[in-house]
């Protein structure tokens, strides 16, 4: 009789300790390869920026960023829309590699147009932001991932209102359309960040998701140094 009474709160801690460790090891996978991606990023970029004969490269020849626009397409929908491919090793690997060189070439070539200590800054806000969303995203009660539909609403809105922003371009519009962009990415960047914690919150992604949940936050971070660079450039102006 003592130890049946005492059974299943013990399986029930076992099973709570366990789940709580696949996570863990689960949230440590994806922000090492998080970090690869970043550290890739930033050595190819820095050489699209700093080093005269690859920046002078990637303007004589636009067609390598079409290229590496429809890569970036191809590889963001395989990893998407196909589970084998995101979740069989080292397919995943790969196609995450391609893509983040492609994507990191495409970062470098937008960044060369703009002046070093603008990029220099605007990396600086980005780091900073970064680190005080994904704190701010560990440590709320606030549950972010039931916030889904209405951040994509805000999305399509946003693109619609980039289209429109093209025929009447000015810098005020300019400044405007670069903080609701690094605005809306950085509710992204919260909302993927507690998919990855799971826990307490509504949804979450499974831990064989690692691959997918990296992608997820590598493009919340880039787009969001995008539209930081945008506003540093337009406001120095």
């Amino acid at each position: 009789m003592y130890n049946d009474s005492y059974e299943e709160p013990l399986m029930a801690s076992n099973f709570e300790f366990s789940e709580k460790s696949v996570r863990m090891a689960f949230i440590r996978k994806v922000y090492a390869i998080l970090m690869v991606q970043l550290a890739i990023t930033l050595a190819v970029s820095s050489l699209l920026i700093f080093e005269p004969n690859c920046r002078a490269y990637s303007h004589e020849h636009p067609e390598m960023s079409y290229i590496a626009i429809a890569m970036t397409f191809i590889c963001i929908i395989s990893l998407a829309c196909c589970t084998n491919v995101r979740r069989q090793t080292p397919t995943n690997f790969i196609v995450l590699g391609i893509f983040t060189f492609c994507e990191a070439f495409l970062v470098g070539s937008v960044a060369s147009f703009y002046k070093a200590d603008a990029v220099a800054i605007s990396l600086g806000i980005c780091v900073i932001v970064c680190l005080g969303l994904t704190i701010f995203a560990f440590q709320t009660k606030y549950d972010f991932t039931m916030c889904g539909g209405m951040l994509f609403v805000a999305l399509l809105i946003f693109v619609l209102f980039g289209f429109f922003s093209l025929f009447f371009m000015s810098r005020v519009l300019e400044i405007v359309y670069a903080s609701i962009g690094a605005l809306i990415f950085s509710m992204y960047l919260v909302f993927d960040t507690q998919m990855m914690i799971g826990g307490n919150h509504k949804y979450s992604l499974s831990p064989e998701e690692y691959v997918f949940a990296a992608l997820n936050l590598y493009l919340d971070i880039i787009n969001l140094f995008l539209y930081i660079l945008t506003l540093v450039s337009s406001a120095r102006k």
